[in-house]
């Protein structure tokens, strides 16, 4: 026999009794990842306290920049809250993570330009093809 089929015939009862305690004791090991019904309640939570927030600036009456402001927020957040708990980004990789977060943020960076541009070419537009009375 090699060297190793010897330690492992060595080893054998030794594994068949930590196998027969684990089962005694009713742990089993599980596939996949377990988390406890306590963070989602927690997570339903403040989902329910950002949407009621959400709620309160139409209830409130606030207009203009604010409101969108807030609301957009709050959207952000909420939107957050779900894709790191609801669908597990929290506990993936840091590659993968910044492979889906990655190109929507880059698309609010690019809007964002665009805004400021847009600003930009109607002053332009305003100062020179405005008609004349």
């Amino acid at each position: 026999m090699t060297n190793v089929a010897v330690h492992l015939e060595a080893q054998q009862p030794s594994l068949q009794a930590h196998a027969h305690d684990a089962l005694a004791l009713g742990t089993t090991h599980t596939k996949g990842q377990q988390h406890p019904i306590k963070l989602y309640l927690v997570v339903w939570g403040w989902l329910f306290v950002l949407s009621t927030c959400s709620y309160l600036v139409d209830y409130f009456g606030l207009q203009g920049h604010l409101r969108w402001s807030l609301i957009l927020l709050f959207m952000v957040l909420k939107a957050g809250l779900i894709v790191a708990v609801f669908m597990h980004m929290a506990w993936e990789r840091l590659a993968f993570a910044y492979a889906i977060l990655l190109p929507p943020v880059l698309v609010l960076v690019f809007v964002a330009i665009m805004v400021f541009e847009s600003d930009y070419t109607h002053l332009l537009r305003v100062m020179f093809f405005a008609p004349t009375a």
